[in-house]
């Protein structure tokens, strides 16, 4: 009996195997590593690549990916450092630059990042108001940390260091880009590792 079940085992176990590979391969990179080809800046931050990380500086601004999302997961690390002023950050998804104003805010989501005051890393802002409430403050300046965002539909929820922090429902922005924020001089954010996959599909 246990020869018979071998060939079965080995079978499902190649089959979870395959499964598995396919879904990690649905990843696609959102940063290079080394330019800021597929990135597009608006604002007064200065952005640059340094030793593979993006490099957000100078200023308020956004950089925004040239991709574009509707339902999708993504992940990336981030880090902020003050630099003279308490850094003040955010990773947006489904956001657009305005119309006429693209150095203005995005309208769209922000996944927060700033680890001071209310509202900090882990909420769910739209422009200007902080809207999704973070179970918990998990991040500290200087220190880098992992993001991951869902969003199906209306359902958006956050995850830092895997740990589940937000989970909202709202229905006002449907679709656009990913995009970085630089929110203040004296500060600077920091990004890698930046990855999404559509869900759409």
């Amino acid at each position: 009996m246990i020869r018979k079940s071998l060939p079965l085992l080995a079978l499902l176990t190649a089959a979870f195997s395959v499964a598995g590979a396919q879904a990690e391969s649905n990843w696609v990179s959102l940063f290079n590593g080394k330019d800021l080809t597929g990135w597009t800046v608006h604002g007064k931050a200065k952005w640059s690549v340094e030793n593979g990380v993006l490099v957000g500086i100078g200023g308020m601004g956004h950089i925004y990916t040239d991709a574009t999302c509707t339902d999708f997961e993504a992940k990336g690390m981030f880090r902020v450092t003050n630099q003279g002023a308490i850094p003040n950050s955010g990773f947006y998804f489904r956001a657009n630059p305005p119309a006429g104003h693209p150095d203005d805010f995005p309208r769209g989501y922000e996944a927060q990042i700033c680890n001071h005051g209310q509202g900090y890393t882990g909420w769910l802002w739209k422009p200007g108001t902080p809207t999704g409430q973070a179970t918990a403050l998990l991040t500290k300046d200087g220190e880098w940390f992992r993001y991951r965002i869902r969003a199906v539909g209306s359902h958006i929820q956050f995850w830092i260091n895997d740990q589940p922090v937000m989970t909202y429902d709202d229905t006002e922005y449907k679709t656009g880009h990913f995009a970085i924020q630089g929110h203040n001089p004296g500060m600077k954010v920091e990004a890698k590792e930046l990855y999404y996959r559509d869900l759409s599909k």
